[in-house]
Order: structure tokens, then C-alpha cells, then sequence
């Protein structure tokens, strides 16, 4: 794989309805930990990685970069990663790596010679999407880029393309994409998005290096509902 980094890598995403988090020694996953969705991430993800740091026979001081989920997603969970994560590598003085949570969840369920598109609920039935086509040790290609779009658009602007749909929005709108796209367009296993983080990591280091870790902030894609409907009241 191109464009390796050197040491132990730490990876975690809080961005949906679990937050993960992985530990990767000279390619290899050492340890995870999984944080159900009843847990209080804020409070829960940090122990949690400490847990997968130990798991994999490591100190913290042992980390040499930190790979986080970069949105979108929900906004609360995206800012506790984003804060645990600035944390991390200002206390051990490491680099920071951030991709997005999509792109993390397509990767890490790659398929050759075909597009995985990753969707996360946006309710309302909106979803947050993006699509690529991968190669063994790289991103290939972006087939759509990372958007919010109502889930009827999408299948219109996707029609015709062999993909594959993973993340919960996919399983939340199965029957409509198995309609157009075939019984096989839905994965629905669930695979760690901190895995996938840590693939690109691997695959494509110069695309997540973060140059300011104190500055750096998720992408959202939109704004937080409150702020729409507030938005929306002034322009009345």
C-alpha cells in the first residue's frame, strides 16, 4: 500500500448511532472498541480508547498519529470526536489525519470494480452521501461527492451505475434501492468506520493530513436543524 505512515495509528468516529475506535500496528488492527448508541459518547469515548490502546499492548505515549472522522454526521458526536481527537495530539504532540465519515464507511467496504456508496440518515428522508470506486491500495475514483440530498434525487443522479450502498441510511431506505438498483445494492453489515479510517489513513496520507489540529473543525455539510429553522423564521 502507498503512502504508508510509520508507528502505531489510533482512529475513532463518533459521527452516527455507535462511535468506534481502532488501533493499527505495522498494518495490522490490534485492538477495537465499540460504543453502543444508549452510551454517552462524551463521556464513554475516551475511556474507550484507552481501553483499545492497552488492548494492543501499547502506552498512549506510543501513538504516533491520530485518524479521526471528519463528518458529516450527527453534530454532537462529530464534535466530541473532533475534541477528543484535537486532545490526543495535543497532549502526545502527534499529527492528526481526518476523512470523512462516508468515505471512511465506503472503505471499509471496498469493492473491487465497483462504486461503494455510503449513506448516513439525514431524516426527512434526506441522507448525507458520497461514492468511490476503490483499488487494492487506493481511492480510484469519486463518484459523487459528499452531499445532502433527498433520497429520491440520489437514486435519480446514481441510476444506471453498479453500486453498492452501505450505512444506516441505506438500510433506512433498502427497499428503494433494492428496487432500482437490485437485491444485491444493499450491504448491510455493519463494519467499523474506524477501520476504514485507518485504510485511508494507509492508502492516502497527503488527503487527511490535517495542518492545524487546533483549528480544524468537521464538516458539517448543512447546518444543525435549530440553525435551519431559525434561518428559516428570519427569511419569513
Amino acid at each position: 500500500m502507498s503512502g504508508l505512515l510509520g508507528g502505531p495509528l489510533l482512529a475513532l468516529d463518533s459521527s452516527g448511532r455507535s462511535a468506534y475506535v481502532a488501533v493499527e500496528v505495522d498494518g495490522r488492527v490490534l485492538a477495537e472498541e465499540t460504543v453502543s448508541a444508549q452510551a454517552n459518547a462524551s463521556s464513554a469515548l475516551l475511556p474507550a480508547v484507552d481501553r483499545a490502546v492497552a488492548a494492543a499492548g501499547l502506552r498512549p505515549g506510543d501513538v504516533a498519529a491520530v485518524v479521526c472522522g471528519g463528518g458529516p454526521g450527527s453534530f454532537t458526536g462529530l464534535r466530541i470526536a473532533a475534541a477528543t481527537a484535537k486532545g490526543i495530539v495535543r497532549a502526545l504532540g502527534v499529527p492528526l489525519y481526518a476523512y470523512s465519515g462516508l468515505m471512511a464507511a465506503a472503505a471499509a467496504h471496498r469493492v473491487d470494480e465497483r462504486p461503494v456508496c455510503a449513506l448516513f440518515d439525514a431524516r426527512n428522508r434526506e441522507v448525507y452521501a458520497g461514492c468511490w470506486l476503490f483499488a487494492d491500495d487506493s481511492v480510484r475514483e469519486e463518484v459523487l461527492a459528499v452531499s445532502a440530498q433527498g433520497i429520491d434525487e440520489l437514486v435519480q443522479r446514481l441510476r444506471g451505475l453498479p453500486v453498492r450502498f452501505v450505512g444506516d441510511g441505506a438500510a433506512l431506505h433498502r427497499d428503494a434501492l433494492v428496487a432500482e438498483f437490485g437485491d444485491d445494492a444493499v450491504d448491510g453489515e455493519d463494519r467499523s468506520l474506524a477501520r476504514g479510517l485507518l485504510w485511508l489513513a494507509r492508502a492516502a496520507p497527503d488527503a487527511g493530513r490535517v495542518a492545524d489540529a487546533a483549528a480544524w473543525e468537521p464538516e458539517y455539510v448543512r447546518a444543525a436543524g435549530v440553525e435551519r429553522i431559525a434561518a428559516a423564521r428570519a427569511g419569513a
